[in-house]
């Protein structure tokens, strides 16, 4: 059985966390299924949220870690962050698109289309299709509704710049485990691999 993730998983650099949580399972209310897609940001980070400092809107961002960061992206869709390092210092791993495994009824529900691949491919669809709301934001990633656990046994992880940003866009900190089909866009063909 995989191991749960506690709060102490996110307490390091929010990179370093998204690669581990590539291959991770999420699971909200039982629906979910494998991380195959993560973005860094850090408050060193222009692209990031928490760059600026603290406000009402992003004040989970700042901790602790293990917690739930959720904003909604263009006024529309509701999007999913784990809040990485220490409390006050403002960082976290966007979760960019997941392998539906479970409840996928439910997710073609919630999202109004059939193909699998399409269910969680973006952070907007992964917050549509796991039931994502604002209420959850603050609240621990190791407690109900949310389950997340660790991935098993080495992956290869496709490493490049973040994508829809404006600022410090070429920053590489945008992973994605190589070969997957349920990315929310390729990786260009020239992008380092890691062992993760």
């Amino acid at each position: 059985m995989p191991k749960a993730l506690g709060p102490a998983d996110f307490a390091g650099d929010a990179a370093e966390v998204a690669v581990t949580l590539i291959g991770a399972t999420l699971l909200v209310d039982g629906v979910g299924g494998m991380i195959v897609e993560t973005e860094a940001y850090d408050r060193e980070d222009a692209a990031s949220h928490s760059h600026s400092g603290p406000t009402p809107r992003n004040q989970a961002m700042f901790g602790p870690p293990g917690r739930a960061y959720v904003y909604r992206s263009y006024g529309i869709h509701w999007c999913l962050n784990f809040v990485c390092r220490a409390s006050g210092h403002g960082a976290g791993v966007l979760i960019r698109a997941i392998e539906p495994l479970k409840g996928i009824a439910e997710m073609r529900d919630r999202r109004g289309l059939e193909d699998v691949k399409l269910l969680c491919a973006g952070p907007g669809r992964v917050g549509q299709a796991l039931g994502i709301v604002h209420a959850m934001n603050g609240m621990r990633l190791d407690r109900q509704p949310f389950r997340v656990l660790a991935a098993e046994g080495p992956r290869d992880v496709v490493v490049g710049p973040r994508i829809g940003i404006s600022k410090a866009a070429e920053v590489p900190w945008r992973f994605g485990l190589a070969g997957s089909k349920f990315l929310s866009r390729r990786f260009p063909s020239h992008s380092a691999i890691i062992r993760a």
